[in-house]
């Protein structure tokens, strides 16, 4: 059925330059990518950055897991939680999510 109908073309209209409309699309797109997801994620990992160059002994903090305790001895790579009287866990400190504010464990 195709075949028995004739293509329509235009009549001799000039072709639209879109060279400089897909340069600007792809410019916009770029742009908003850039405002949108790799700035607040630079933003983001330059805090933590911040936050795990930070930890002392005696800080209270939260684990991505959901941990809670005071830090108890900092190494290079890990640090040691006291999540309890006595019971001390070892973490990567890659995992600390966040300081809480002093004296937010008073168990401890």
């Amino acid at each position: 059925m195709i075949a028995l109908i004739s293509p329509a073309y235009a009549e001799g209209g000039a072709a639209a330059d879109t060279g400089i409309f897909n340069l600007v699309l792809l410019a916009g797109f770029v742009v908003i990518f850039y405002f949108l997801m790799w700035r607040p994620q630079a933003k983001r990992a330059k805090e933590h950055k911040n936050l795990i160059a930070s930890l002392a002994k005696g800080t209270e903090v939260v684990t991505g897991g959901g941990v809670l305790g005071k830090v108890s001895k900092v190494d290079d790579n890990y640090v040691v939680l006291e999540v309890s009287e006595g019971v001390e866990m070892k973490f990567q400190k890659s995992s600390v999510a966040a300081v809480l504010p002093k004296g937010t464990l008073k168990s401890i």
